[in-house]
């Protein structure tokens, strides 16, 4: 008996795509065999969402040939792609988050086995019986009846993992997948991603964080410019300066038995706080812990329930124009809102009427301080593109450099390095003690120590939205 040579599950020759009007992969040639781990590195914008898209067949190219070797057999349509391969990443989540649909976390698992976005037909008995396993390897039982609109940004990931390996796929494509999840979180899926692949899966991973992959054999290919190489490259993290102590006396925030409810379940409190003038905190806990509803209670995105109050008096007048003003809040959802037909220069921009994207011309000194941080930021080309043709981590830096260009007293990051490269992450670093010494208030809400500068003061930790007390912050910023 002659036994067949396998087949590579795709095979990419001299392909190129482009999309409004730019070319993001250009004449890339790659073969994803059955039982690899490729890991995709390079900077923001360099192509590797797009080549994960490819791969799954979310795009098409517009030049060169792409086939699919799934199931043993040859075939150039990517229909069986489209329902048996998805990306777990950002843009994954977003497509849930920009729409009003009430679907259960349930509803989304089982519309994935189908390759489907909506659970259009009574589940068969075999994929209530898939659901069973794939819900036990990734962990979700407890989140199968909550709306996914309600998720943190850790659970959406998991979820959506869960949702990819519903058609018991070839390929598992994962784009960014650590970012958003506590250590606690990355040590759980990655043991999930171990037994996977250890089944015969083929696993290729987008990352600026190649040292929280798996333990897998990886092969690195580079992605920059819309080319691969197999030299990843290297880079030294610059040295980033302590903070320096913010200015002012009295409180800026103080929090009174604050509860927020969602989906009717509680996601933060009962919480007391205050944060002082002349504190930058730090805010650690768990996926699901309240981290994020914190910061959107703090900028006015929600409102604690009845009983709790939460109070400004930083601001003359506590109204939504002067908070958006005021206070400057980078997240994963913020990036979801602005995913409409503006330029890199109205994200920006829109910092000065308190807005996002809609926003009056801006004047022509606040032109000129766009420019000024577009180019201290690295951001110069992506001014008059739309923020919809965008990778994540161009458009995170986008919003870091609306952020700064709003100067506002309180600024919130919440994972707000997620989706940058090295260099982006110290191009604005490299801004926070110029904002700091024109009376900005620092707080950073980080799964890793990496993501938290030296100099902040102050440490609140949650878990199941309370907070624990008898916490420190060391001198390097970690907890």
């Amino acid at each position: 008996m002659t036994l067949m040579a396998p087949l590579p599950l795709v095979s990419l020759r001299g392909v190129t795509v482009r999309a409004g009007g730019q070319t993001l992969l250009d004449e890339v040639s790659l073969d994803v065999w059955p039982g690899q781990a490729l890991r995709l590195a390079g900077p923001n914008g360099g192509g590797k969402t797009t080549l994960l898209r490819l791969l799954a067949g979310e795009v098409a190219p517009v030049a060169g040939t792409r086939t699919y070797g799934l199931g043993g057999v040859l075939r150039p349509s990517a229909v069986r792609a489209r329902r048996s391969l998805s990306v777990v990443g950002p843009d994954a989540e977003a497509f849930y988050l920009t729409r009003d649909w009430a679907l259960t976390v349930r509803d989304v698992l089982l519309a994935g086995a189908e390759g489907e976005v909506l659970p259009l037909w009574e589940a068969s008995a075999e994929q209530r019986a898939r659901l069973a396993e794939v819900v036990t390897l990734t962990g979700v039982e407890s989140l199968l009846t909550r709306d996914f609109r309600t998720l943190s940004h850790g659970q959406r990931r998991r979820t959506l993992l869960a949702r990819a390996l519903m058609p018991r796929p070839e390929l598992l494509l994962l784009d960014e997948f650590t970012d958003g999840l506590s250590p606690a979180a990355r040590r759980d899926l990655g043991d999930v991603l171990r037994r996977v692949h250890g089944a015969g899966v083929a696993v290729a991973l987008a990352t600026h964080r190649p040292e929280e992959a798996p333990d897998l054999p990886w092969r690195t290919v580079r992605v920059a410019g819309g080319r691969l190489t197999d030299e990843e490259g290297s880079s030294v993290p610059a040295a980033v300066g302590a903070l320096p102590l913010p200015a002012g006396q009295g409180t800026l925030v103080e929090l009174h038995d604050a509860e927020v409810y969602r989906n009717g379940a509680r996601a933060l409190g009962p919480l007391t706080w205050t944060w002082e003038a002349g504190q930058h905190w730090l805010v650690t806990g768990e996926n699901g812990s309240g981290k994020s509803t914190l910061a959107r209670l703090i900028a006015g995105e929600f409102h604690p329930a009845l009983g709790g109050t939460v109070s400004r008096p930083f601001l003359t007048r506590d109204r939504l124009p002067e908070r958006r003003r005021a206070i400057g809040l980078v997240s994963a959802e913020l990036g979801i809102r602005q995913r409409r037909e503006w330029t890199g220069r109205e994200v920006i921009a829109s910092a000065y009427a308190g807005t996002e994207g809609f926003a009056p011309a801006p004047s022509a000194e606040q032109e000129r301080e766009v420019e000024r941080l577009a180019e201290h930021l690295g951001v110069l080309d992506l001014l008059p593109r739309s923020a919809e043709a965008l990778s994540q981590g161009q458009l995170r830096r986008l919003l870091l450099a609306r952020a700064a260009a709003q100067r506002p007293r309180l600024l919130i990051l919440d994972e707000g390095f997620d989706f940058l490269d090295e260099d982006a992450r110290a191009r604005f670093l490299a801004l926070l003690p110029e904002l700091v010494r024109g009376g900005t208030h620092l707080m950073v809400i980080a799964h890793r120590a990496s993501d938290a500068p030296p100099g902040l003061t102050h440490h609140l930790h949650l878990e199941g939205g309370r907070a624990v007390t008898g916490l420190h912050v060391t001198e390097t910023g970690a907890p």
